[in-house]
């Protein structure tokens, strides 16, 4: 999938979507990486793997195709990425709708993990897991001098892991965007962490269906 923008923003978002840094080198945001993955945009299957698997899931908001695959996978099946084989995307137009896409994003993978009791990967859990410490030290810093190495100490790591990114992203798709790319890179990893948190909490703590602004895609 080649994600091309047209004005800024989007031209940042679209960057930043092929670097490894924004979705933990997740193998199909690669456009030129073949071979075996756990999932794929816009998978293209024999009619017979839906005749053993199942359909796509539709109570899924999001990560319907995720979830196939992970299906797919499991039932031992493979899934081939062939870079002969494109399509074009376009990513959102500002960095509030590509928080809230990926808001929504880590939201429906609660429901894929409840359903399948494991996820289909552990880069899937780290966002949370950054969200939720950060969460946890800056309410201990107050109290806790080591709260507060801490807090800073992962504002740090961070910091530098996302201005590194940005650097090499930018050398290749354009210097103009260097200052914009660490906020994009912000939006995809605190949207899925804070999407993905909300989901345990809706999904897993108070074992209700979904709220209602996670039930209709942000794509206007």
């Amino acid at each position: 999938m080649i994600c091309e923008g047209k004005a800024w923003v989007q031209r940042a978002i679209a960057a930043a979507h092929h670097s490894p840094f924004s979705v933990g080198g997740a193998h199909w945001h690669n456009a030129d990486y073949e071979g075996e993955t756990d999932t794929v945009y816009g998978g293209v299957y024999r009619r017979e793997v839906f005749n053993r698997i199942g359909m796509f899931d539709e109570e899924l908001v999001r990560n319907q195709d995720d979830e196939l695959n992970l299906r797919l996978v499991r039932s031992g099946g493979k899934i081939w990425q062939c870079p002969r084989m494109r399509s074009w995307y376009e990513p959102r137009k500002s960095l509030r709708s590509l928080f809230r896409q990926y808001l929504q994003y880590g939201y429906w993978r609660v429901r894929v993990i409840q359903k399948h009791r494991l996820p289909a990967s552990l880069r899937q859990l780290v966002p949370a897991g950054f969200i939720a410490g950060l969460v946890l030290l800056v309410l201990a810093a107050p109290w806790s001098a080591l709260a507060a190495c801490g807090l800073a100490g992962l504002l740090a790591l961070y910091g530098v892991a996302a201005l590194t990114a940005s650097a090499l992203t930018a050398r290749q798709h354009g210097w103009g965007l260097l200052l914009l790319l660490p906020l994009v890179f912000a939006c995809f990893h605190s949207g899925y962490g804070l999407g993905f948190l909300r989901g345990i909490w809706d999904f897993g703590v108070r074992r209700r269906r979904a709220d209602r602004v996670f039930a209709k895609l942000t794509r206007g």
